[in-house]
């Protein structure tokens, strides 16, 4: 069996405010994410939200069940969200073969039984980020390329957080339960992603950083607004952000990540937003 996984439970802002650094990191960073020939899960108890990433080098990977799910097949009561970072790779869905591009998705409704990732080539494989909710209901399977996305351009040069925003898998795009997944590309010269920074009560959120520098870092900051910290991330790492916290990050140099979330309201602008000279 090539799938492991682990558990993550949901810490609470009392407990949060009392962790070190590295404390910190063992709760909400996932190191390690893209696998080769394999899928390590991380799966965490705010919103039964998972997070994965497949690299298939050498052989086929099978999408498998895990014994905390208690299910028959993987996504017997689950919707799974796929962005290939990679080069190209092939996803078969119970027969059908869908053929993912750089940074392009495909979102897999409940009920989907046999799933299986592939590249084109060993030398230069496809990278498959995924992330995975709960579901209620099935919606059909959808491939999701350059032109079906859809782009908004926010933040301006002079605030450093002028970016393009990238929806995939949100419900104007694709039907969905309660998954979301899009991209957020800095323009040259930004560094920040999400400022002002935000909070929302109805849903969590995981972000993934990628693109970045071997040298080069992102600092991510999360917390209450009043009680923030911080932890640095490297290339491929994702970073796991409660409810109750601000999720916003800042680079040394140019990055891209992926924000996935997961909760009971599907409307993207729900948030509050916090003002920026009030957070300590």
């Amino acid at each position: 069996m090539s799938t492991t996984y682990e558990v993550r439970y949901a810490a609470s802002p009392r407990e949060v405010k009392r962790m070190d650094t590295t404390e910190l990191r063992d709760e909400f960073l996932v190191k390690d994410l893209m696998v080769k020939d394999g899928i390590h899960w991380v799966y965490s108890h705010y919103d039964r939200f998972m997070v994965a990433g497949i690299v298939p080098t050498n052989k086929t990977v099978v999408l498998e069940t895990i014994d905390a799910l208690k299910s028959e097949f993987f996504l017997q009561r689950r919707e799974l969200g796929i962005i290939n970072i990679g080069d190209t790779g092939t996803i078969s869905v119970d027969g059908t073969d869908y053929v993912l591009e750089h940074k392009e998705a495909l979102y897999l409704g409940q009920g989907n039984k046999e799933v299986s990732f592939s590249s084109k080539s060993s030398s230069k494989p496809a990278k498959f980020y995924l992330n995975s909710t709960p579901a209620h209901k099935s919606f059909p399977n959808k491939k999701i390329g350059a032109d079906d996305v859809e782009v908004i351009e926010l933040g301006s040069a002079e605030t450093a957080n002028a970016r393009t925003l990238r929806k995939y898998i949100v419900n104007s795009v694709v039907d969905v339960c309660q998954l979301q997944m899009g991209m957020t590309t800095l323009k040259p010269g930004s560094s920040w992603n999400t400022m002002p920074a935000h909070v929302h009560d109805r849903r969590m959120e995981v972000y993934f950083y990628f693109e970045v520098q071997e040298d080069q870092a992102v600092c991510h900051f999360m917390g209450e607004p009043q009680e923030t910290r911080h932890i640095w991330m490297a290339n491929n790492e994702a970073v796991i952000s409660p409810p109750w916290s601000v999720h916003s990050g800042s680079g040394t140099s140019s990055y891209t990540f992926i924000w996935g979330m997961a909760g009971e309201n599907l409307d993207y602008g729900d948030m509050d937003v916090c003002k920026i000279n009030e957070l300590k």
